[in-house]
């Protein structure tokens, strides 16, 4: 017996140097079950997988109403809230362009994207992407008057095409036709070119084209057959996430990948044909995107009119280093378009370690742009006053502040009026910029209803009629508090 066991006990200590030694891979698999690695390690700690996505790609991703509330489905978010599930964790969607989902991986804005994505070599340098989990061809999507027009590749090289922007189809489109692509951020924006006949054909994967022609039968596919790959659908992680990368791939080999997939796919395209009256269903995303648009608008206006204040002051003042930073800052504001500092202050926040979310991104953007336009509308209001006014005042006995504060900024303020009014409709307007990041304001929330309902125009009418309503409804009210002011001054005079 102690012979027996002095050769068990010599066949694994042999076992486990061979281990160590690196000939076999238990080890391999052992350590990797107890590492973890910082994205994984900050989902395990939050108790949460924030998910990145495009929602405006059905059966992919898309919008619904469940139960009265807008919901965020289809098989793509199947598979996040999985993931989510099998990490212990709860599942948090978070909405974005396209464009922007890459950065957003990278900055820690989310933990993962998924959103139909295709590994490139491109991609791969800067993120890490998993095994497919869905593979999808490529097709073009046209109207169905012009089928015949667009039946084999060599025809297809003349079309106008669209895609979108930064994707895979984007690439393709660019590859097979002749003519200048249009690349644009939405699907929906796609559709709605095609519809109007800007372009003669959209590149898109097959299953969000079959999507278009079960809701409506004015599109068709090309018979065509595009060269290159098929699009393998993969979660794209940060570079630094190897062992939430090895994770992902089990869960998709283990509850995924096959007949769950498949079932996914057959809900998803369940609640994409749910019939609803279009009112019923979709005037909730105009009311939540109008509140949200109005919101974005007070708070742009109300901190961009004190800090405007506080910079028209820095720039009048007589000390230069106060009036060199107004400068500067009204200058490179004025400088950089609006989209370009929405991103700086939602990716820059979290760059330095500041977790902000998109609405409170947007809205810090909104109102420093604004200032540095308020800064320039006051400085003009307050140079506008008579110097009489300001002699008047010191003769009196007001200190320097106090004529300011008394005299010269109340008569600025009425001067400027119609120009700050002006600003606060421009920003109504520049709010729709912020929905690249998210932001659920008018804009955004047209496009939410353009991808459910798959009618690319009519929520472009009803939207157009809700901003005019804004602003001339505004404009009327600016209006009328002139023409009070200009009576109350005949009374006085």
């Amino acid at each position: 017996m102690n012979k027996w066991m002095k050769k068990l006990i010599m066949m694994v200590m042999a076992f486990g140097l061979m281990i160590s030694s690196g000939m076999g891979i238990l080890d391999v698999h052992t350590i990797n079950a107890d590492q973890t690695d910082p994205t994984l390690a900050r989902i395990k700690k939050s108790g949460k997988l924030v998910v990145g996505t495009s929602a405006d790609y059905a059966p992919y991703e898309f919008h619904t109403t469940e139960n009265g509330q807008d919901k965020i489905v289809g098989f793509d978010m199947d598979v996040a809230r999985e993931i989510g599930k099998q990490l212990g964790v709860k599942t948090e969607i978070q909405e974005m362009s396209f464009d922007a989902l890459l950065g957003a991986v990278k900055t820690g804005k989310v933990d993962i994207v998924v959103a139909g994505m295709t590994e490139t070599p491109e991609r791969a340098q800067e993120v890490n992407f998993s095994k497919p989990y869905f593979v999808d061809k490529n097709v073009v999507l046209t109207l169905k008057q012009n089928k015949n027009k667009w039946t084999t590749l060599k025809q297809i090289r003349h079309a106008k095409l669209a895609a979108q922007v930064s994707s895979k189809q984007d690439d393709l489109a660019h590859e097979i036709s002749n003519k200048q692509v249009v690349s644009l951020k939405k699907i929906t924006d796609e559709v709605t070119q095609l519809t109007q006949k800007k372009v003669d054909g959209v590149v898109v994967a097959s299953t969000t084209a079959k999507s278009y022609l079960e809701q409506s039968n004015q599109f068709a596919v090309s018979p065509a057959k595009l060269p290159g790959i098929t699009n393998g659908s993969s979660v794209v992680m940060n570079k630094n996430a190897t062992v939430l990368q090895a994770k992902v791939n089990k869960i998709l080999d283990d509850h995924i990948i096959g007949a769950p997939l498949q079932k996914m796919q057959d809900k998803a395209i369940k609640l994409m044909n749910k019939k609803e009256s279009f009112a019923s269903k979709y005037a909730p995303y105009f009311v939540k995107g109008t509140l949200y648009t109005i919101g974005l608008a007070v708070i742009g206006v109300f901190f961009g009119i004190i800090l405007g204040i506080l910079f028209a002051l820095m720039k009048l003042s007589s000390i230069k280093p106060f009036k060199w930073l107004a400068s500067a800052y009204i200058e490179a504001v004025r400088g950089v378009p609006l989209l370009i500092q929405v991103f700086i202050v939602y990716f820059g926040t979290q760059a330095i370690g500041v977790h902000v979310s998109s609405f409170l991104a947007g809205a810090i953007a909104m109102f420093l742009n604004s200032a540095a336009y308020v800064a320039e509308i006051i400085r003009s209001g307050i140079q506008a006053v008579p110097t009489g006014q300001t002699e008047a005042a010191r003769s009196l006995g007001f200190t320097k502040n106090q004529t300011m504060r008394y005299m010269i900024l109340p008569q600025a303020i009425k001067n400027i009026l119609p120009a700050l009014g002006n600003e606060f409709v421009t920003v109504i307007k520049e709010g729709s910029v912020v929905s690249v990041i998210g932001v659920g304001e008018l804009t955004f929330q047209t496009s939410v209803v353009q991808g459910a309902s798959f009618k690319p125009f009519i929520p472009l009418i009803i939207t157009a009629a809700i901003y005019f309503i804004l602003t001339f409804g505004i404009s009327r009210l600016l209006n009328l508090f002139e023409k009070k002011l200009r009576k109350s001054d005949k009374t006085l005079g």
